[in-house]
């Protein structure tokens, strides 16, 4: 009875230390916790590996809770598999499995038994992402405003093609060409510029919106000109506050995202943004504000 107990736990051994050695996917787990919401550490963590020369775009799977991150070090390619979990409102957990794909069984058999330049770069890696992503999320401010109604208003607008993270270069490269044509032809502004937002790819982050100035419609509107028209019609939505750089604005779509996911409130993803600070102006970025409406689905079995 001994022996076969013996011969038990040895197998289940050596099957164990097969797994870690052979099929485990990753070498080393970091963990940390982030003041902030999933969708933040999404974008911040794209723009971060920008900066790295990367061996290739980061992935992301179909939730933006998961991304695979390939960096290269020396003679290693380390794979970083981040994997994101809200926690509350304002804090989300960060777990990231990483792997050396081209030294993978040494770093098993040496990480258990020392700290190993492995780990110290790996650590090193996602301190360096901490700090970067705790002065972004010292730079803006979301707050949740609830149930409101996206304005009516007939605008002049240009559509425009971009990645997300390009949205307020497209803003800038026409703002000046907007403006003077309508003070130009004597059209009267009707209210702060304002973005919407007509198809958001998440999985890729590419938008394609209309930057719009709403003004007082009339007979006598320039035609001869890039501007098309239209009027923006009044819709259920939920809307927040956004303050900081109009660039990271889209911060405040995932924060109403996850906001609605846990009301069970299903929303459109293609939010509306009105602009009250011009940036040419300059001042303390935290100043800035903007108003995010995210369209609530309509119900059309009623």
């Amino acid at each position: 009875m001994k022996k076969k107990v013996l011969l038990s736990t040895l197998l289940l051994l050596a099957l164990g230390l097969s797994w870690y050695l052979f099929v485990k996917p990753y070498d080393y787990t970091v963990r940390f916790e982030a003041k902030t919401f999933p969708g933040a550490i999404n974008q911040a963590l794209k723009l971060w590996d920008q900066t790295l020369e990367p061996i290739e775009q980061i992935q992301q799977n179909e939730s933006l809770y998961q991304l695979k991150q390939k960096l290269k070090f020396g003679d290693s390619l380390y794979v970083y598999d981040w994997k994101i979990k809200p926690l509350t409102d304002s804090t989300s957990k960060v777990r990231i499995n990483i792997q050396d794909v081209n030294h993978s069984l040494m770093n098993k058999i040496k990480v258990p038994f020392s700290d190993t330049d492995f780990e110290k770069r790996s650590r090193k890696t996602v301190l360096d992402f901490m700090e970067n992503l705790n002065d972004h999320i010292d730079a803006f401010k979301v707050k949740i405003d609830g149930k409101a109604e996206i304005p009516s208003k007939y605008v002049a607008y240009i559509p425009i093609k971009s990645s997300q993270f390009k949205k307020a270069g497209g803003m800038m490269k026409n703002t000046t060409y907007i403006e003077q044509t309508l003070m130009q032809n004597g059209v009267q502004l009707d209210g702060p510029p304002m973005v919407e937002v007509i198809e958001w790819n998440r999985s890729v982050d590419s938008l394609e919106y209309n930057f719009c100035y709403p003004i007082i419609k009339s007979d006598s509107l320039p035609m001869n000109t890039d501007l098309k028209y239209k009027s923006i019609l009044p819709k259920n939505a939920l809307k927040a506050t956004y303050n900081g750089n109009y660039i990271t604005s889209d911060r405040a779509w995932y924060k109403l995202m996850d906001y609605a996911s846990k009301k069970n409130i299903e929303l459109e993803p293609t939010p509306v943004e009105a602009f009250y600070n011009n940036p040419n102006f300059g001042g303390n970025e935290l100043n800035w504000k903007a108003e995010i409406y995210m369209p609530i689905k309509e119900d059309l079995s009623e």
